[in-house]
């Protein structure tokens, strides 16, 4: 019997499609009169009725609104939030999806991007990296809006592909002491004078369940909202934070708790104090194992010497610098530097360990030199870039003859991660050893990835190379 998912007051157009595969949105893949077909909500081996949603010449996106025969990978999503309807929560993709062919999905979305982007393939394949599928972010942002049509105050995710805040009382993601505090917050904004001016509010769990809410203040409080404010974080067991700018301006309203929240790294007996809206990873157990694969692939031995670039609060600086002679951590922000430097100083790694602050997008070899110089070489390197990427350190190292002997690149994006990989592989002749994935965002289309290259000979370069690089064309000769 097929079943309905969504209904829309002015019916568009509707096709009905087998599904083929997925992509890396969890959206199902069709074909229909030469064109591929995107059906949001649709599994493979299904068949079903989409209503057409964008119509472009090479492809369509689709809604899926009847299913006729239900796949194998298809599972009851946990949450009652999710869904194709008008106003369901927007925070995952792929809940009704089973939790291990995500993680096969994300798998192969990393191998076809380095294969059409980069023109290049892993020599291995690394195992998946798992962690809890449900109760894992430690990290998010409420959206917070009073609308009177609605009953009042709002806190949540934004609504699928809408702007509008989902009307949600539990998030099955979130740990669970979270999920709870979700009506009480409603309740609480609603009792404050400022309710039409705080935005949102940004939650913070450390590795022992500590919790900071950040109240996003665009007018300072009004009467009695403090004392409402940290009543509810006694009784909840959360510190209380405002923030009435920009992410450097939130405080706690008792300052002793400042540096309460610690991320911990058992293995590297490892602690590092953080704010709560600094960037960590939002999956504590995942991304312990992350850095303990990381730190394991570089294959450091007591005398390495080490740098990590884009290093942050030194989530991998720190570890690094256990089972190492040096390390350098890289940062582009003079305050991440500087409190790096702190983190170090407590968890007694100064000796070993220095933090720079340089914009890493505009990497020189001059660059470089001088750290290898400082360094007295270097032997090992990490990167753990954002979205953008490592395009300018991956250019030099492409480029310089003084060349560590492992790198391990890090990534939150396939396709940086593919491009990065081809200017070492196709410019300076290193070879791409491992890649794998991470599922550090169960039921989302989030791909984090992690790749191992060694140094192999340059390529002796063609008259077709040089000719395009005096055209301008920066794409390698094998991309092109």
């Amino acid at each position: 019997m097929a079943r309905s998912f969504h209904k829309n007051k002015k019916p568009r157009d509707r096709f009905t499609v087998e599904i083929e595969s997925l992509d890396q949105d969890g959206r199902g893949v069709a074909h229909r009169e030469g064109k591929a077909v995107f059906v949001e909500g649709a599994l493979p081996h299904e068949v079903v009725t989409y209503e057409r949603i964008r119509n472009k010449t090479s492809f369509e996106i689709g809604r899926l609104v009847e299913l006729h025969n239900e796949g194998p990978l298809r599972v009851k999503p946990r949450c009652p939030h999710f869904g194709l309807e008008p106003g369901c929560c927007g925070g995952c993709a792929m809940q009704h999806l089973d939790p291990f062919a995500q993680v096969a999905i994300k798998q192969r979305v990393l191998l076809d991007a380095l294969w059409h982007i980069g023109k290049t393939k892993p020599e291995n394949i690394l195992p998946p990296i798992y962690g809890p599928f449900w109760g894992y972010r430690h990290r998010a942002r409420f959206t917070v809006r009073d609308v009177t049509k609605k009953g009042g105050v709002l806190v949540g995710f934004h609504e699928r592909s809408s702007s509008y805040v989902a009307d949600m009382h539990s998030c099955a993601i979130l740990p669970k002491h979270v999920s709870d505090m979700i009506d009480p917050l409603r309740e609480l904004v609603s009792t404050l004078t400022i309710r039409q001016r705080l935005p949102q509010i940004e939650v913070a769990v450390d590795g022992h369940g500590r919790t900071a809410l950040v109240f996003r203040n665009l007018e300072p409080l009004g009467e009695g909202d403090e004392e409402k404010l940290l009543a509810f974080g006694d009784q909840y067991g959360a510190d209380i934070w405002l923030q009435a700018k920009g992410p450097d301006s939130a405080a706690p309203i008792r300052p002793e708790l400042e540096n309460a929240l610690g991320l911990y790294l058992s293995e590297f007996d490892v602690r590092i104090a953080f704010k709560p809206t600094d960037f960590t990873q939002v999956n504590h157990a995942l991304n312990e194992t992350m850095v303990s694969r990381a730190v394991r692939l570089l294959r450091l031995t007591p005398e390495s010497r080490v740098v990590d670039f884009f290093c942050g609060l030194g989530n991998f600086t720190l570890p690094l610098a256990r089972r190492s002679a040096r390390v350098i951590g890289l940062e582009g922000s003079e305050g991440l530097v500087s409190r790096a430097k702190a983190g170090a100083a407590e968890n007694g790694l100064a000796d070993k360990t220095d933090f720079v602050a340089r914009n890493l997008f505009t990497w020189s070899e001059q660059d470089w030199d001088a750290i290898w110089k400082k360094m007295g070489g270097i032997d090992r390197l990490l990167l753990d870039p954002p979205r953008e990427g490592a395009q300018a350190v991956c250019q030099v190292l492409a480029a310089t003859d003084k060349r560590p002997e492992r790198v391990v690149y890090v990534s939150c994006n396939p396709a940086t991660l593919a491009r990065d990989c081809a200017i070492l592989q196709h410019q300076g002749g290193w070879r791409l050893l491992e890649a794998g994935v991470m599922n550090m965002f169960p039921h989302t289309g989030h791909v984090e990835s992690m790749a191992v290259l060694v140094p192999g000979p340059k390529p002796i370069p063609s008259e077709k190379a040089e000719d395009k690089a005096e055209s301008g064309d920066s794409r390698p000769a094998e991309a092109a």
